[in-house]
């Protein structure tokens, strides 16, 4: 990724960054990626898709469903042509899945100086790729979601036509055969979350929480790094602050919805799966709230994370993407979450690792945590951490609206004099 193009990304999504800093949070690191086009959401005008008519017969429930005076992506963004009839706020989550899933940047397809420009073949092309995809699916899964661009690309640019052939198909018959991995009986989930909590300091003790500031700092994009700052209040209440040489990138979350701001655009106020996602980052009781986020919950045995042996625990329920949560068998602390977000073109993960334990006020806190999207990863190294300390409401309050922009004076009717100016 370019140093510019990486800046302007870090700069939209910093502070959503940072609403992964604990997993009692929740988490999230929704990331998004650059763009220079106009509007509320500094989104980016999108390469392709097809929802109307299609996207609305196969958009899976609860995803991206049009809300009352919501605009389309048509209607806030310029030269939609496939992913007509999505809400406008699905148009960044589209495009972050055709990053992720071809491992490209945002000037793949897009001139940062006219988004809204077709000349980039490429931008093209995904336009006829993505139909096609609608159209798999459509004809062949009744329009769900099965077959997306990561199914062929597999997070390159070029999808590969070519079988590959095997590490022990190429040593031959004689080579000696690895012995399948034998699976002990696994704990039930219940008892890896209730670990969890217990491990953490005990229900009690993290009921105790009223507020948390956590101060430290952000590094990415080889060696930079940038001050930041997170305040949690209970029950629901959360801003992440990041000092830029431009100005600060604030992400809040106040207790019923949720707002972002970076330097030199207005606020932009989230959409309804944004506000999910938040409200559960700003979550001070997550361990005791997570045996009740879904429904069902499924273990099995998965790989060692910085040398550790983890279990993992995935969250199931109709209609919603899943939850990966992956705890360290000895200890029973979180390692790993992986959440999804949908997309109309499919679901984009977000892992984040944890590590650094301390205990603060009789709770074990992580003190680092790394966001890994394709091609970025990003670590979070708190310095200083203060619990149960005053912490104003004004802090999770949005910004006023931008005033509207001035209305110029037109032409005057046809056969009528301006006025003279004295």
């Amino acid at each position: 990724m370019k140093r510019q193009s990486a800046i302007a990304w870090l700069t939209i999504s910093c502070g959503i960054l940072l609403c992964a800093v604990t997993p009692f949070d929740g988490s999230h690191g929704q990331a998004q990626n650059p763009a220079s086009q106009s509007g509320a959401t500094a989104g980016i005008v999108p390469l392709s898709g097809e929802a109307s008519e299609k996207y609305a017969t196969q958009e899976p429930k609860g995803a991206g469903q049009k809300a009352a005076g919501q605009k389309l992506a048509e209607e806030q963004f310029k030269n939609i042509q496939v992913l007509k009839g999505i809400p406008a706020d699905q148009l960044i989550p589209a495009m972050q899945f055709i990053s992720a899933s071809l491992g490209v940047d945002c000037d793949y397809c897009h001139d940062h100086q006219a988004m809204d420009s077709d000349d980039k073949k490429p931008k093209k092309v995904a336009r006829q790729m993505i139909t096609m995809m609608f159209d798999i699916d459509k004809n062949n899964f009744d329009g769900r979601i099965e077959v997306t661009c990561y199914s062929c690309h597999r997070g390159a640019a070029k999808p590969v036509s070519i079988p590959a052939i095997k590490d022990e198909e190429m040593a031959g018959p004689e080579a000696p055969q690895k012995k399948p991995i034998e699976n002990a009986a696994l704990p039930k989930p219940e008892e890896l979350l209730d670990k969890y909590l217990a491990a953490v300091g005990g229900a009690a003790a993290v009921e105790k929480l009223t507020t948390r500031v956590q101060k430290g700092k952000l590094m990415a994009f080889g060696g930079q790094s940038f001050a930041a700052e997170v305040y949690s209040k209970a029950p629901d209440k959360r801003v992440s602050v990041m000092h830029l040489k431009d100005g600060d990138s604030v992400t809040a979350f106040d207790g019923q919805r949720g707002w972002l701001s970076v330097p030199g655009r207005p606020a932009h106020m989230m959409s309804a799966s944004e506000n999910e996602s938040a409200r559960l980052d700003a979550d001070l009781y997550f361990p005791i709230h997570v045996k009740s986020l879904y429904s069902k919950f499924k273990v099995a045995s998965a790989e060692k994370i910085d040398g550790h042996d983890t279990y993992l625990v995935e969250g199931h329920e109709e209609g919603r993407p899943p939850l990966r949560l992956y705890f360290d068998t000895q200890t029973g602390l979180l390692l790993r979450m992986i959440r999804y977000a949908q997309s109309p073109l499919g679901l984009n993960p977000t892992p984040i690792d944890y590590a650094d334990y301390r205990e603060v006020d009789g709770v074990k806190v992580p003190f680092r945590w790394t966001v890994s999207r394709p091609g970025n990863r990003f670590t979070i190294q708190v310095e200083a951490m203060k619990q149960n300390v005053p912490v104003d409401d004004a802090k999770f309050t949005a910004p006023p609206p931008a005033p509207p922009p001035a209305q110029q004076p037109g032409p005057p009717p046809s056969g009528q004099k301006p006025p003279s100016k004295k």
